[in-house]
């Protein structure tokens, strides 16, 4: 398949295509479609995906830089395996930028007006139902947005780009992930305990207390790893962490 074979498009829908074809692929990625050194190539994914090459060959691109992926000499790209360690690493890594994003977002914020999409995500997770799986998901679109929302709002390109450098290591950090398959009472609670740090980060950014607002992002990123830890020791809940099929427990690793 060419890609001369396909009608040209403004530039938004070109946009739009690649960013969709990012999203399926990282999806498929996470689910555990491929395994761990599984090589990946252009032609077997153009049928899978339903695009042209140009924005395939963009998807391996990014997803190798958000480290999913690994380039091979000799062409294409191999799924990557990852020791546990890299994830605590990649969340204390997230957690440190964040963090910062927040503290300079306080420290730079010069109209109040300008936390209005904070707030709506903040609205939005308080509508969110945790006994709902797809209110779960919905949950985790929420925060990405609040996130890249703080990148925004923190005035700075590189902190930006090296915050997605590490996104992809950290795909089990979402906390209403971790608990996706957790008692209900246990994910009402984590919900909850999410809905007021998001709320405690706005309230320090808008009182311009940017040491308050970095030490909550952090904070927020400790919980997410301490919920992890307690999903990794029962193998059946592990199972439903986004990429778990990517990460290699340590030997002697034993769940119930």
């Amino acid at each position: 398949m060419d890609d001369a074979s396909f009608p040209t498009a403004g530039a938004a829908d070109a946009t739009s295509q690649t960013e969709r074809v990012i999203a399926s692929l990282r999806e498929m990625v996470l689910r555990g479609d491929f395994r761990p050194g599984e090589r990946l190539a252009e032609l077997t994914l153009v049928p899978r995906l339903g695009a042209s090459r140009t924005p395939v060959r963009l998807a391996l691109d990014r997803l190798a830089h958000e480290g999913l992926l690994e380039p091979l000499p000799s062409g294409g790209f191999r799924i990557r395996e990852f020791a546990i360690a890299d994830i605590w690493d990649a969340i204390e890594v997230r957690g440190v930028l964040e963090g910062t994003a927040a503290r300079l977002a306080a420290e730079r914020l010069t109209d109040a007006d300008d936390l209005s999409r904070l707030q709506q995500c903040c609205r939005d997770i308080e509508r969110l139902d945790s006994s709902n799986a797809a209110d779960v998901a919905r949950y985790v679109e929420i925060h990405d947005r609040f996130q890249e929302e703080l990148g925004r709002l923190a005035k700075s390109d590189i902190l930006v780009r090296t915050i997605e450098s590490v996104v992809g290591l950290t795909f089990a950090v979402s906390v209403s992930s971790v608990l996706g398959d957790a008692e209900s009472s246990e994910r009402s609670q984590t919900a909850l305990i999410a809905l007021e740090y998001h709320r405690a980060i706005v309230d320090a950014i808008e009182h311009r207390q940017g040491t308050r607002a970095e030490d909550l992002a952090r904070e927020y990123s400790r919980m997410a790893r301490r919920n992890l830890v307690r999903a990794a020791q029962d193998k059946e809940r592990f199972r439903h962490v986004p990429g778990a099929s990517l990460i290699r427990m340590p030997a002697g690793h034993s769940s119930r």
